[in-house]
């Protein structure tokens, strides 16, 4: 057995680790190299995005299960790596991240929304959706009291002084965040909302949300795109252990 795994979460780096730990051959395909370098050394990567034609041809090369762990809001992507482990003919596994849906002050079915909904909502806003959906954020009145938390690279600073975020107010920071880190950024910026997306325990979601409690901020919660259908860590790993033994 030969694993090709699709890793854009924590999760996926955990799945990796486990992997390893039981000596199953896998490689590990990231979108970029910051992800590689969150990566253990001594992994096999593949780095660099891929549309479908480029997965199902890497998929030939020897795989015999095709995981994806991507995010999950990352619809294209998980549809894409679908549509490629079919041209590929290879078994496909959809590892799913666990929401969290507790204590949700407001909720958003898209960005769009989120940010239309900001415009009613008074004070500073901190945004820690990613940097790839700010633009829905980027409006007049809006804008200017937006704290976007972002990775430290370039092309997340860029994008974010390219659409009018006031650079006293860009947040470059690598996760993960704890509750005290999150209360600490809420207070020094004086933040009325938190926004975020419902990314589960693996992506800081509790920490967020209680944070928000203590520091006396309205939570956002933009909700999933799907409702996706798949399994969870320990369903994946039992599955894995099953072919491996036949």
């Amino acid at each position: 057995m030969k694993i090709l795994l699709f890793a854009g979460t924590g999760d996926g780096h955990d799945l990796a680790l486990w992997l390893q730990k039981q000596q199953i051959p896998f490689t590990v395909s990231v979108a970029t190299e910051y992800g590689e370098t969150l990566l253990p050394a001594g992994m096999d990567v593949h780095v660099g995005r891929m549309d479908t034609e480029a997965m199902a041809a890497l998929m030939g090369e020897g795989y015999t299960l095709v995981v994806d762990a991507t995010h999950p809001y990352a619809v294209e992507v998980t549809r894409n790596i679908r549509s490629a482990a079919e041209a590929a003919g290879l078994p496909y596994l959809r590892l799913l991240r666990q929401s969290d849906g507790e204590d949700l002050c407001h909720k958003a079915d898209t960005m769009k929304a989120a940010a239309e909904m900001l415009l009613e909502l008074p004070g500073n806003v901190l945004l820690t959706t990613g940097s790839k959906e700010l633009n829905y954020f980027a409006l007049p009145g809006l804008v200017e009291r937006c704290f976007p938390r972002v990775l430290p690279m370039m092309d997340s600073l860029e994008r974010c002084l390219s659409l009018g975020f006031p650079p006293k107010n860009i947040i470059c920071m690598q996760g993960p965040f704890t509750k005290a880190m999150n209360v600490a950024t809420l207070r020094q910026y004086h933040i009325a909302t938190l926004v975020t997306k419902n990314t589960g325990s693996y992506g800081g979601f509790r920490e967020k949300a209680d944070a928000a409690r203590e520091a006396g901020c309205a939570l956002l919660v933009v909700e999933r795109p799907v409702q996706e259908e798949g399994l969870c860590m320990e369903e994946i790993q039992e599955t894995i252990m099953r072919m491996v033994t036949k």
